[in-house]
């Protein structure tokens, strides 16, 4: 727990979906090259054996460059891939039953000033957004802006971890509101070049 609340940069998303059509694997070694706080696997199209065979994958490939891995939205596989953190949303287990499950770290998705203030109560972790307007999910929840993302950065004691909608030019506006992290899927995934701006977004957070 200790490590994860020092990170600091980029939180990066690998969606097998949002890869531009390119080996996910590729995309991960080109944005760990370039630098990432952290990486999670989010996959909520693949099967359980292909989610476990790509996880081992991307595990072994962060562990190389010293990055926590995450699994997204599995409490069970990421048990037993022994992940550095699971992250929940707001409909997916809920965290008390998760945590009988997994015994690692644990960030929740949140969508308000309210759900974040509870969550930081019991989670690692927290998600705030999305900030600004998605492609990412199919109904995605109000946008909060960077107002409320300071507010809630400012009364939340647990790292803060920004998503939704977020270009790497927008990337020092955003750290500008004091979160940790900026979590990124398209923006990062679907670059023409990966490890370039994962680099710019990472770097920006050591301003």
């Amino acid at each position: 727990m200790e490590k994860l609340a020092t990170n600091r940069g980029l939180y990066a998303i690998i969606d097998p979906e949002h890869c531009a059509g390119r080996d996910p694997i590729w995309v991960a070694k080109e944005i760990l090259a370039g630098g990432c706080a952290m990486m999670q696997l989010r996959a909520k199209k693949l099967s359980d054996g292909e989610i476990l065979a790509l996880g081992k994958d991307l595990k072994a490939l962060c562990g190389a460059s010293a990055v926590p891995f995450v699994l997204n939205d599995r409490a069970d596989l990421a048990e037993i891939l022994q992940a550095d953190a699971l992250h929940l949303g707001q409909d997916d287990l809920p965290l008390p039953d998760a945590r009988s499950i997994y015994g690692g770290s644990i960030g929740l998705s949140t969508h308000s000033y309210e759900q974040a203030r509870e969550a930081s109560v019991k989670a690692e972790m927290i998600g705030i957004g999305p900030i600004f307007p998605t492609q990412s999910k199919i109904n995605p929840d109000p946008c909060l802006g960077l107002t409320e993302l300071e507010r809630i950065a400012r009364d939340i004691n647990v790292p803060c971890i920004a998503i939704g909608g977020i270009t790497v030019e927008q990337a020092p506006a955003v750290f500008g509101t004091g979160v940790q992290m900026i979590a990124m899927i398209r923006a990062i995934s679907m670059a023409d070049h990966p490890r370039s701006a994962a680099r710019k977004v990472h770097i920006e957070a050591a301003k």
